[in-house]
């Protein structure tokens, strides 16, 4: 009992799969790109609307936008990080403690240079 392939049939198969995988993939990416897109406008909108509910912010034309150059924003960005970067008050006290160490071969400076050296009188 033989098994016979057929290589050829399985090649275009295989290419139809992958094509098709692809072509799957490149449209949900796309479509992903698309929701992502409008969902960020929505919910800039729904901002929008709020803040002129409250009386926030001025009606707003169709065409205007709420933009903030980007000096602004860096000048904005700085604050905050200047702002935020307040460290603890030192005491500006230094406290020394002994420490006593036991003695250990492994820490002394005449085995770490390889030689040792005798002297004679």
């Amino acid at each position: 009992m033989f098994l016979s392939m057929d290589f050829p049939a399985l090649f275009d198969e295989g290419v139809i799969i992958a094509i098709t995988g692809y072509v799957i993939v490149f449209v949900a990416l796309v479509l992903l790109y698309y929701f992502f897109s409008g969902l960020t406008k929505l919910l800039t909108w729904q901002i929008k609307n709020r803040l002129v509910k409250r009386g926030k912010l001025p009606p707003i034309k169709r065409d205007e936008d709420l933009h903030i150059p980007g000096e602004v924003a860096a000048a904005i960005a700085v604050a905050i990080y200047l702002c935020r970067d307040l460290h603890d008050d030192e005491s500006n006290v230094l406290t020394i403690k002994k420490i006593s160490k036991t003695y250990s071969p492994w820490s002394s400076k005449i085995y770490a240079t390889g030689q040792v050296q005798y002297f004679r009188r």
